[in-house]
Protein backbone atom coordinates (compact mmCIF):
# COMPACT_ATOMS: atom_id res chain seq x y z
CA UNK A 1 0.00 0.00 0.00
CA UNK A 2 1.74 3.44 -1.43
CA UNK A 3 1.37 6.55 0.20
CA UNK A 4 -1.56 7.29 -2.99
CA UNK A 5 -3.45 4.12 -1.31
CA UNK A 6 -2.42 5.20 2.35
CA UNK A 7 -4.45 8.96 1.51
CA UNK A 8 -7.71 7.00 -0.01
CA UNK A 9 -7.53 4.53 2.88
CA UNK A 10 -7.62 7.73 5.43
CA UNK A 11 -10.95 9.22 3.52
CA UNK A 12 -12.80 6.15 3.57
CA UNK A 13 -11.66 5.90 7.59
CA UNK A 14 -13.49 9.39 7.42
CA UNK A 15 -16.75 8.10 4.89
CA UNK A 16 -17.02 5.43 8.06
CA UNK A 17 -16.96 7.75 10.29
CA UNK A 18 -19.06 9.69 8.73
CA UNK A 19 -21.48 7.55 7.83
CA UNK A 20 -22.05 6.04 11.22
CA UNK A 21 -24.25 6.52 13.72
CA UNK A 22 -23.66 10.15 16.09
CA UNK A 23 -23.11 9.36 19.83
CA UNK A 24 -25.87 9.76 21.84
CA UNK A 25 -24.22 13.16 23.70
CA UNK A 26 -22.74 15.81 21.67
CA UNK A 27 -18.64 15.90 21.49
CA UNK A 28 -16.85 18.78 21.73
CA UNK A 29 -13.21 17.96 22.33
CA UNK A 30 -11.23 14.23 21.42
CA UNK A 31 -11.81 13.53 24.99
CA UNK A 32 -15.77 14.00 24.68
CA UNK A 33 -15.76 11.93 21.70
CA UNK A 34 -13.80 8.89 23.47
CA UNK A 35 -16.29 9.38 26.27
CA UNK A 36 -19.15 9.16 23.85
CA UNK A 37 -17.64 6.17 22.22
CA UNK A 38 -17.52 4.23 25.55
CA UNK A 39 -18.88 0.62 25.03
CA UNK A 40 -17.83 0.76 21.10
CA UNK A 41 -13.68 -0.30 21.72
CA UNK A 42 -11.00 1.76 23.07
CA UNK A 43 -8.31 -1.31 22.70
CA UNK A 44 -6.40 -1.56 19.59
CA UNK A 45 -3.49 0.48 19.02
CA UNK A 46 -5.00 3.17 21.81
CA UNK A 47 -7.97 4.56 19.06
CA UNK A 48 -11.44 4.88 19.64
CA UNK A 49 -13.16 2.64 17.42
CA UNK A 50 -16.96 2.88 15.78
CA UNK A 51 -18.27 -0.07 13.96
CA UNK A 52 -20.51 -1.12 11.33
CA UNK A 53 -22.20 -3.90 9.68
CA UNK A 54 -22.05 -2.45 6.21
CA UNK A 55 -19.49 -3.17 3.79
CA UNK A 56 -20.52 -0.94 1.01
CA UNK A 57 -17.41 1.67 2.17
CA UNK A 58 -15.41 -1.41 1.09
CA UNK A 59 -16.10 -2.91 -2.17
CA UNK A 60 -12.36 -5.13 -2.07
CA UNK A 61 -13.10 -6.65 1.18
CA UNK A 62 -16.84 -7.94 0.22
CA UNK A 63 -15.53 -9.30 -2.87
CA UNK A 64 -12.90 -11.28 -0.87
CA UNK A 65 -15.00 -12.46 1.49
CA UNK A 66 -17.34 -13.71 -1.89
CA UNK A 67 -14.13 -15.31 -3.52
CA UNK A 68 -12.92 -17.15 -0.34
CA UNK A 69 -16.02 -18.82 -0.30
CA UNK A 70 -14.89 -20.75 -3.15
CA UNK A 71 -11.41 -21.03 -1.75
CA UNK A 72 -11.82 -22.46 1.28
CA UNK A 73 -14.35 -25.68 -0.06
CA UNK A 74 -11.58 -26.35 -2.44
CA UNK A 75 -8.41 -25.79 0.66
CA UNK A 76 -10.87 -27.67 2.91
CA UNK A 77 -11.43 -30.87 0.29
CA UNK A 78 -7.65 -31.00 0.18
CA UNK A 79 -7.45 -31.00 3.81
CA UNK A 80 -9.54 -33.44 4.14
CA UNK A 81 -8.49 -36.20 1.93
CA UNK A 82 -5.62 -35.42 -0.24
CA UNK A 83 -6.66 -37.13 -3.31
CA UNK A 84 -8.87 -34.01 -3.69
CA UNK A 85 -5.63 -31.75 -4.18
CA UNK A 86 -5.40 -30.47 -6.92
CA UNK A 87 -3.07 -27.28 -7.05
CA UNK A 88 -0.25 -26.58 -5.46
CA UNK A 89 -1.75 -23.84 -3.45
CA UNK A 90 -4.19 -26.63 -1.99
CA UNK A 91 -1.00 -28.63 -1.49
CA UNK A 92 0.78 -25.85 0.67
CA UNK A 93 -2.53 -25.26 2.35
CA UNK A 94 -2.92 -28.67 3.67
CA UNK A 95 1.16 -28.59 4.60
CA UNK A 96 0.46 -25.77 7.06
CA UNK A 97 -3.04 -26.81 8.42
CA UNK A 98 -2.12 -30.06 9.30
CA UNK A 99 1.35 -29.15 10.49
CA UNK A 100 -0.68 -26.75 13.18
CA UNK A 101 -3.26 -28.19 13.85
CA UNK A 102 -2.57 -30.13 16.66
CA UNK A 103 -0.85 -27.04 18.70
CA UNK A 104 -0.89 -24.71 21.38
CA UNK A 105 -3.05 -21.24 20.24
CA UNK A 106 0.36 -19.33 20.21
CA UNK A 107 2.17 -21.93 18.46
CA UNK A 108 -0.45 -21.73 15.82
CA UNK A 109 -0.40 -17.68 15.50
CA UNK A 110 3.87 -18.64 14.83
CA UNK A 111 3.17 -21.32 13.09
CA UNK A 112 0.64 -19.50 10.51
CA UNK A 113 2.68 -15.97 10.55
CA UNK A 114 6.24 -17.48 9.69
CA UNK A 115 4.90 -20.24 6.80
CA UNK A 116 2.84 -17.08 5.05
CA UNK A 117 5.83 -14.47 5.28
CA UNK A 118 7.88 -17.00 3.27
CA UNK A 119 5.78 -15.61 0.07
CA UNK A 120 7.70 -12.94 -1.45
CA UNK A 121 6.27 -9.27 -1.75
CA UNK A 122 4.83 -8.51 -4.56
CA UNK A 123 2.93 -4.89 -5.63
CA UNK A 124 -0.22 -5.43 -6.84
CA UNK A 125 0.75 -2.87 -10.05
CA UNK A 126 3.50 -5.99 -10.97
CA UNK A 127 1.11 -8.97 -10.20
CA UNK A 128 -2.75 -7.55 -11.04
CA UNK A 129 -1.52 -4.27 -13.02
CA UNK A 130 -3.79 -2.08 -11.06
CA UNK A 131 -2.22 -0.07 -7.99
CA UNK A 132 -4.52 -1.98 -5.59
CA UNK A 133 -6.37 -5.55 -5.16
CA UNK A 134 -7.12 -7.64 -2.53
CA UNK A 135 -6.52 -11.16 -3.15
CA UNK A 136 -8.47 -14.21 -1.79
CA UNK A 137 -5.87 -16.92 -0.21
CA UNK A 138 -5.51 -19.10 -3.19
CA UNK A 139 -4.60 -16.11 -5.38
CA UNK A 140 -2.56 -15.14 -2.92
CA UNK A 141 -0.72 -18.17 -2.42
CA UNK A 142 -0.52 -18.14 -6.24
CA UNK A 143 1.10 -15.36 -7.26
CA UNK A 144 1.93 -13.59 -3.74
CA UNK A 145 0.93 -9.77 -2.87
CA UNK A 146 0.93 -7.38 -0.59
CA UNK A 147 0.44 -6.76 2.86
CA UNK A 148 -3.23 -6.72 2.81
CA UNK A 149 -2.91 -10.12 1.47
CA UNK A 150 -0.51 -11.35 3.53
CA UNK A 151 -3.03 -10.58 6.35
CA UNK A 152 -5.91 -11.91 4.69
CA UNK A 153 -4.12 -15.58 3.92
CA UNK A 154 -3.52 -15.50 7.91
CA UNK A 155 -6.70 -14.75 9.26
CA UNK A 156 -8.63 -17.56 6.69
CA UNK A 157 -6.02 -20.14 7.91
CA UNK A 158 -6.50 -18.78 11.81
CA UNK A 159 -9.87 -19.30 10.98
CA UNK A 160 -9.65 -22.98 9.79
CA UNK A 161 -7.43 -23.57 12.71
CA UNK A 162 -10.49 -23.20 15.09
CA UNK A 163 -9.41 -19.11 15.59
CA UNK A 164 -13.35 -17.63 16.35
CA UNK A 165 -13.91 -14.66 13.67
CA UNK A 166 -14.44 -12.28 16.60
CA UNK A 167 -10.93 -12.65 17.43
CA UNK A 168 -9.49 -11.94 14.48
CA UNK A 169 -9.51 -8.47 12.54
CA UNK A 170 -7.52 -7.39 9.24
CA UNK A 171 -6.16 -3.83 9.98
CA UNK A 172 -5.43 -0.64 6.96
CA UNK A 173 -2.69 1.64 8.88
CA UNK A 174 0.18 4.27 8.51
CA UNK A 175 3.40 3.00 9.71
CA UNK A 176 4.65 6.72 10.38
CA UNK A 177 8.09 5.39 10.76
CA UNK A 178 8.38 4.46 6.57
CA UNK A 179 5.76 7.13 5.87
CA UNK A 180 3.28 4.62 3.87
CA UNK A 181 0.08 2.37 4.53
CA UNK A 182 0.31 -0.84 5.95
CA UNK A 183 -1.87 -3.62 7.12
CA UNK A 184 -1.68 -6.48 9.89
CA UNK A 185 -3.69 -9.39 11.47
CA UNK A 186 -4.84 -8.58 14.67
CA UNK A 187 -5.19 -11.43 17.13
CA UNK A 188 -7.44 -10.56 20.03
CA UNK A 189 -6.79 -12.66 23.47
CA UNK A 190 -8.70 -12.17 26.81
CA UNK A 191 -6.08 -9.59 28.45
CA UNK A 192 -3.95 -8.36 24.96
CA UNK A 193 -4.36 -7.82 21.01
CA UNK A 194 -1.45 -9.87 19.34
CA UNK A 195 -0.45 -8.23 16.05
CA UNK A 196 0.72 -10.71 12.94
CA UNK A 197 3.14 -8.77 10.76
CA UNK A 198 4.39 -9.40 7.39
CA UNK A 199 7.36 -7.50 8.28
CA UNK A 200 8.62 -9.85 11.09
CA UNK A 201 8.14 -13.06 12.36
CA UNK A 202 8.22 -12.10 16.03
CA UNK A 203 4.86 -11.57 17.66
CA UNK A 204 3.96 -8.84 19.61
CA UNK A 205 1.46 -6.95 21.75
CA UNK A 206 0.17 -4.18 20.12
CA UNK A 207 1.05 -1.77 22.38
CA UNK A 208 4.21 -2.09 20.76
CA UNK A 209 3.91 -0.80 17.66
CA UNK A 210 3.67 2.98 18.83
CA UNK A 211 4.35 3.83 14.65
CA UNK A 212 1.44 2.08 13.83
CA UNK A 213 -2.24 4.01 13.49
CA UNK A 214 -5.27 2.02 12.30
CA UNK A 215 -7.66 4.06 9.90
CA UNK A 216 -10.18 1.36 9.79
CA UNK A 217 -10.26 -2.60 10.03
CA UNK A 218 -12.72 -5.53 9.67
CA UNK A 219 -13.49 -9.24 9.87
CA UNK A 220 -16.23 -11.15 7.99
CA UNK A 221 -19.24 -9.61 10.06
CA UNK A 222 -18.29 -5.94 11.18
CA UNK A 223 -16.24 -2.89 10.16
CA UNK A 224 -14.32 -0.32 12.66
CA UNK A 225 -13.20 3.46 11.79
CA UNK A 226 -10.98 4.24 14.17
CA UNK A 227 -9.38 7.72 15.67
CA UNK A 228 -6.28 8.17 17.60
Amino acid sequence: MNFRQLTKATTLAAVLLSAMPAPVVQAQTLGDLAKAAKGKGTALFNTVEFQSKSFKALPQWARVLEKAKTDMNLFQACSNDINKCKTAQQNSWRKIIHAARNMTRRQKLDAVNRFFNKWPYKLDQEVYGVSEYWASPNQFMKTSGDCEDYSIAKYYALKELGFQDSELRIVILLDRIRGIGHAVLAIYEPNDILILDSLSNLILTHTKYRHYVPQYSMNATTRWAHIK
